[in-house]
Parts: C-alpha cells; structure tokens; sequence
C-alpha cells in the first residue's frame, strides 16, 4: 500500500526533541513534505548537525538549536532565535519527552517526579507559550503533542510517566478550544511502544512479546501520524493511537 503523501511547501515547523529516535524520523518527514524545520536538541550536537546538512536545500532550511528544556529563558530564546531566521512557525511539535522508571510510588523519588513532569509537561507548555505569538495570524496553523498510551490507561513506566503523559492529554484538550477562535488546531498522538535507542534489547523483546501484532511501532510510523494531524485541516482536539492494537502500556 502507498504511504501518505503530504504536501508542506512553504511551511514552517518547529520541533522539540528533534534528535531522538521519533524526533530525528520527523524532521526527516517534514523536510521530505517540503517544510523547513527547526528543532531543539540538548545534548547531540553531531546529530543536529548531520540533519541540518544532509536536509537542508534551496528553498527549504533545517536548523537545530541546542538549549535546555527546563530553562524558560533558553527556551524563549531559541524560539526568537528561529522566528527571525525562519519568519515565523506554521506548526509546533511538542515530541521531547522521558521515560520513566518500572516502578511503584512509594520508590518513586521526588527528585525523578519533578525530571519527568518537566520535561513531559512543563516543557510543552513553556514552548507553547513562547512560540504562540509566532504561529497566531498564519493559515493552517496547528500543534501535536507527544503524548503516550500510558496518558490513557496508565502503564509499566511509573505513575510520574503516566501522569505527565495524561496532563500532556489534557493540556491538548484544552488548547484546541482556547486556540480555535484563533485558526490553531491542537491535537495529539499516543503512541504505544516505539522502537528507538530509549529502549535495551531486553525491552523490544518484551514489548514485541506483548503486542498483538508481535512488534512495536517504527519512528516513522508515528511521524506520519503526526504530519497527518499537521495537515488535515478538519481535525482538532482530538488524540491518535497508534499502537498496533495494543490496549495498554
């Protein structure tokens, strides 16, 4: 079966996280759709670099930005940084995000509560909130954040992981009321298991033992499920699963 063809000329994205294993397979997505990218990365500057030279062409530029997820003011930056480069954003993507440990609360330090809910929660709503002013006024404009199928139905990676996972649900289902008078779509995805380097070999062998259809998603496979909310104009405050039919974490 054809894979979906998705028309992004002209259009502008910025993600977070661009460097990991969904994030790295969704500039490369954007950029084959026609868009020029930004992305945030923190720690793998050689992979950002490979991106930007590799992906970007005439007409069409990708370029990471190196800042910390848990500083306002980097972030606040960064997004000025790119708005100047890039003229302003068509899409954001909230895609950075942690795993959490396998397991119970009372285990759980408090130290690794907050880790988790910032990057899974804070940090979309500060980019959000940052980023806002750049896509308002712009036609098509629309968000997706990363969230999981643990947000849904709780899950094996602790209940920081999966309350931040549901807060990032939430968070959606709010903005695409607050944000509709303004032409913003918000939505989300929830993937199940992904096959990226967060995960050991003993964890895919698990995870593919425990799925319906005996194996985890590709990177790919959730970034054009993304690209798909970017671009169907007709969809909002809604939340895609892709998990291969897998009911729960």
């Amino acid at each position: 079966m054809p894979k979906e063809v998705f028309d992004m000329q002209g259009k502008t994205a910025f993600i977070t996280g661009g460097t990991g294993g969904i994030g790295e397979a969704l500039v490369r997505s954007l950029a084959a759709a026609g868009a020029s990218v930004g992305f945030i990365y923190r720690r793998n500057e050689a992979k950002a670099q490979e991106l930007e030279k590799e992906l970007s062409r005439e007409n069409l530029l990708v370029r990471g930005f190196r800042a910390d997820l848990g500083n306002y003011e980097e972030i606040a930056a960064t997004i000025v940084s790119g708005a100047s480069l890039f003229g302003g954003y068509d899409y954001l993507v909230n895609n950075a995000g942690i795993l959490g440990e396998h397991t119970l609360i009372l285990d759980i330090e408090v130290e690794d509560w907050y880790r988790v809910l910032q990057t899974n929660l804070t940090a979309p709503y500060l980019v959000t909130k940052c980023i806002l002013p750049y896509m308002t006024g712009r036609s098509g404009a629309a968000m997706v954040n990363v969230s999981s199928l643990a947000g849904k139905n709780g899950g094996t990676m602790g209940v920081h992981y999966a309350a931040s996972k549901a807060g990032l649900l939430g968070f959606t289902f709010h903005l695409a009321r607050e944000l509709q008078p303004l032409s913003i779509r918000v939505n989300a995805v929830a993937p199940g298991p992904v096959d990226t380097p967060m995960l050991s070999e003993e964890d895919r062998q698990r995870l593919r033992a425990l799925s319906p259809n005996g194996r985890i998603a590709t990177p790919e496979e959730i970034a054009r499920g993304i690209l798909f909310l970017l671009t169907h104009e007709y969809i909002n405050g809604e939340v895609l699963d892709i998990n291969g039919g897998r009911l729960m974490d």
